[in-house]
């Protein structure tokens, strides 16, 4: 697979360079990065046209968001809806290219003299320090706890990029002093190659599987734009990887020598210094943050560093190793690695290991990852009902560790959109294949082209599972019916009074055909809940 590259630099030389200039923003969406693309290019006098392949009817939100600001000059502002005209890429001085869409074959970007995007603009005006997050799994949950980390410990942070917050609408509140965290997609890191705009003084890889396979040809393409994120990194600079053996020697077409992962491969690449993570105790070489089972059954976190980069209180007490994670609040084995890699940034960034621990354990997650949100007590046995929303699980592997995040059997929701993923691993998971603990109570799907390729995984184990639906309302109404059956019990087991019943939504999937986005899929979900228990 071949792929673009951009000119080095940018569009504009100054901020003030903008005034005057004809800027297309290509894709206004719903999620608020094509607004605060408008929002900012109108602030700066540019004379711009929105145009999106959607209705002015899909788009109705974000076109009242900003045709309602009465700050905003509307003069300078034209809509090009439901289809794209060459002459407003052929014509503008810049397009800004929506992440979403791909370069190669696009006649409309073919035309265009130069092209930017909202994170290009960002990175090439601020002098932040920028905290950098790319993988396939984790990536929100680690931004959002660095992020909150580094404001509870007192500095002037700011979180955007691939979590809908375009970085735009922050860029003139950075400097120097404001550490930036941003989490990156591939197709985000894509649209920088050749620019050498990003270098971050901290870049974290999480967990890499296969992910996007319907745009990538293969593994190798879609890793290669993850790559981009240390590119430009130098000896001063932190990369932050994956310790742990995973599929990289099955996934790769082609596996370097000496490398057994995917974090390996990263490591003999960047030139910057290298930390790792893992779930077990490491061996000696290891320099990083690993996860240490205690005889209680409690897991903590472990920093082992070289001198210079050990706390006041290691050094001056010779200690080798010290605790840099405790309890947490929010559950599941992938978000303790999640967090533990949110604390070594907060160390590297000069917070405390003690207030690290203090501040991580309590921080309360996200929205869409894990996020409980109600709770219902069966009006027939008195069970405890607490339900779980992971509608940002958008790859098999991840609905498959929210399946084990409870240290309990839960009721998982599951399905939709496939994006050419592999379900085997979640139908291993649900079987009690993979040393899986915990095999769910019951399973409800949704349906999509995933579910169909899920359901024969299924059958071939003889896995119970109701549905698929096509209506989270009607999937959850008979959810009800079954908590509130007289034979219950005997599914869920007997209800005590200090036990809970996990039900968690965790599609695998992406979300497409029946809802606008995974965020969307996610309120849905919620609203239905809270409606129907």
């Amino acid at each position: 697979m071949t792929h673009h590259v951009y000119p080095e630099g940018c569009t504009f030389s100054t901020l003030e360079d903008i005034r005057g200039k004809h800027v297309t923003v290509m894709g206004l969406g719903l999620n608020g990065g094509g607004e605060a693309c408008v929002r900012f290019f109108l602030k700066h006098g540019a004379i711009v046209t929105v145009t999106d392949m959607k209705s002015e009817q899909q788009l109705k939100p974000t076109i009242d968001s900003i045709n309602s600001d009465s700050k905003l000059p509307l003069q300078n502002l034209k809509y090009v809806l439901g289809e794209h005209r060459i002459e407003d890429f052929e014509n503008a001085d810049c397009v800004i290219k929506n992440p979403g869409v791909k370069f190669e074959g696009n006649k409309y970007l073919a035309a265009a003299s130069h092209i930017e995007t909202d994170i290009s603009i960002f990175l090439h005006f601020t002098k932040a320090p920028i905290i950098a997050v790319t993988g396939s799994k984790g990536k929100s949950s680690t931004v959002s706890a660095i992020d909150y980390g580094l404001r509870t410990a007192g500095f002037k942070s700011f979180l955007g990029g691939n979590i809908t917050v375009s970085p735009l609408t922050f860029l003139e509140q950075t400097d120097g002093t404001t550490p930036v965290v941003l989490e990156l997609s591939s197709w985000q890191l894509a649209d920088l190659r050749g620019r050498k705009a990003l270098k971050p003084k901290i870049a974290v890889i999480t967990k890499i599987v296969p992910d996007h396979q319907n745009w990538y040809s293969d593994m190798d393409s879609y890793v290669d734009d993850k790559k981009l994120i240390y590119a430009d990194q130098d000896e001063k600079d932190f990369t932050i990887l994956d310790g742990d053996e995973d599929d990289y020697l099955k996934d790769s077409l082609s596996p370097k020598p000496g490398c057994r992962c995917w974090g390996d491969l990263f490591a003999s690449e960047s030139k910057a210094k290298i930390l790792r993570y893992s779930t077990s105790v490491p061996g000696n070489s290891f320099e990083g943050v690993y996860q240490r089972k205690l005889p209680s059954g409690k897991t903590e976190g472990i920093a082992r560093l070289c001198d210079e980069l050990k706390s006041t209180y290691a050094k001056t007490h010779n200690l080798s190793e010290e605790k840099i994670m405790d309890e947490l609040f929010v559950p599941g084995d992938h978000m303790r690695i999640n967090v533990l890699n949110a604390s070594l940034v907060l160390h590297l960034m000069g917070v405390a290991p003690e207030q690290i621990i203090s501040i991580l354990g309590n921080w309360k997650g996200i929205p869409h990852r894990l996020e409980r949100f109600h709770e219902w007590t069966c009006p027939v046995d008195s069970r405890r009902i607490i339900f779980y929303n992971d509608s940002c699980a958008t790859v098999p592997e991840a609905a498959a560790a929210a399946s084990q995040s409870f240290n309990q059997s839960v009721v998982l929701i599951t399905g939709g959109t496939d994006k050419n993923l592999d379900f085997l691993p979640l139908a291993k998971t649900l079987h009690g294949e993979n040393s899986t603990k915990y095999i769910p109570k019951e399973i409800y799907l949704l349906s999509g082209t995933g579910t169909d390729k899920l359901i024969p995984l299924l059958d071939e184990r003889k896995i119970k599972y109701t549905g698929p639906f096509d209506s989270l309302e009607v999937l959850l109404g008979i959810l009800k019916t079954s908590l509130m059956s007289k034979n219950a019990s005997h599914v869920y087991g007997s209800a005590h009074e200090n036990q809970y019943l996990p039900v968690v939504f965790s599609p695998g999937c992406t979300s497409f055909g029946m809802f606008s986005n995974e965020f969307d899929r996610g309120n849905k979900f919620k609203d239905n809940v809270k409606n129907i228990f």
